[in-house]
């Protein structure tokens, strides 16, 4: 685990090393953050944020391929061919933060980095983990579905980027467990603990927090959709590699959902933005508009409208990130009933503190401000 707190650190600095150079380049590059009906900053803020942690991982996974420990990790060409699909979305994120392209641009975009990755780095659902081997026969079939599951993590971290430091420390925590989750997996059924899972997500990881005392409100850069479109393929590729290097059946059998174990993880890391994604879809479909249609009622404004200051609302959704993406990762050491009592003890703190009294004292004190 040594390691690969070393690689979170090395990535952090990096990031965090970074980041007030790429403030300058997009700053003057024109890539700033107007201030828009469905925003809620106020004046305009400098984006771009994406590069730094790029700038970060990258470093991290150069340092880390010099380490004999990870030597069996980089023997083959996932963590480059990962590296490579990141800084294809970032550098399309790149040109969505300075000249806005148009959602079908995008989404070709982020179609294609997907592909380089499974073709280049073999990041590819070859198998679901459900225990009875459930193998793709078809590799069109199995392109598909990998293009598919990396689009949708994109999107999804994207339409969750809306509060200073949100989505940094969404997939920070998020990614903090899924870290765990995969070396604690890869210990169980395995000599050796090094695996390519847990480095690319350490990495990820350390970008983010390096990315965060920029990004915290009043947030200084913005990531913009260079720094959420990289998060989600980063995330989508840790999930689908784990899904595809762990055999479910060989897990301890004490465990009542092993073989969903390997599924389950990234769904509930990335829970909020998915949730957050699929209500904005049935939500804008169902007044006749594409998914892609901007409003201002997606989780973070709800949480605003409903009296909590802006502060308040990330910790608290942090929180919930925090319960599932822990709760899920927990299966691996706990019973499921153990698992179940503290999600259940967990969703009851957390939805005293989202609709309890703090929101109505933030809403009395702002309106006397």
């Amino acid at each position: 685990m040594r390691v690969y707190l070393l690689l979170v650190l090395v990535a952090a600095a990096g990031a965090w090393l970074s980041t007030p150079l790429v403030r300058v380049l997009a700053v003057r590059s024109g890539a700033i953050t107007a201030v828009r009906d469905r925003d809620v900053h106020t004046e305009p803020i400098p984006r771009m944020g994406g590069v730094a942690m790029l700038i970060g991982l990258a470093l991290a996974l150069l340092v880390g391929s010099r380490i004999p420990f990870l030597a069996q990790a980089f023997s083959s060409p996932t963590a480059w061919g990962v590296l490579g699909a990141a800084t294809l979305v970032t550098l399309l994120g790149v040109a969505d933060d300075i000249w806005e392209l148009d959602w079908l641009t995008k989404l070709a975009g982020q179609s294609l980095a997907a592909g380089l990755m499974a073709w280049w780095g073999g990041v590819q659902l070859y198998a679901l983990p459900t225990g009875h081997s459930l193998t793709i026969t078809s590799s069109r079939l199995s392109l598909a579905v990998t293009v598919l599951v990396v689009v949708v993590a994109i999107n999804a971290v994207n339409f969750v980027d809306g509060l200073d430091g949100l989505a940094a420390g969404v997939a920070a925590i998020g990614g903090s467990a899924f870290l765990l989750y995969t070396y604690l997996l890869t210990r169980n059924i395995s000599t050796d603990y090094a695996n390519i899972a847990s480095v690319i997500i350490a990495v990820l990881v350390g970008a983010c927090v390096g990315f965060l005392p920029h990004n915290v409100n009043p947030a200084r850069i913005f990531m913009g959709d260079s720094g959420s479109m990289l998060i989600g393929l980063t995330f989508a590729a840790a999930g689908i590699v784990v899904t595809g290097q762990i055999d479910a059946v060989t897990l301890d059998s004490r465990q009542t959902v092993p073989a969903f174990l390997p599924l389950l993880l990234p769904v509930a890391v990335l829970l909020l933005p998915l949730l957050d994604m699929g209500l904005a879809v049935v939500r804008r479909m169902g007044r006749g508009k594409s998914p892609f249609h901007p409003d201002r009622l997606h989780l973070h404004h709800r949480m605003l409208q409903i009296g909590h200051s802006q502060r308040r609302a990330v910790a608290i959704l942090y929180l919930w990130t925090a319960l599932f993406a822990f709760g899920a990762a927990s299966l691996v050491v706990w019973s499921a009933r153990q698992t179940l009592v503290f999600l259940g003890i967990g969703s009851v703190v957390a939805l005293l503190l989202t609709l309890g009294p703090l929101r109505g004292r933030v809403r009395r004190q702002e309106g006397s401000a």
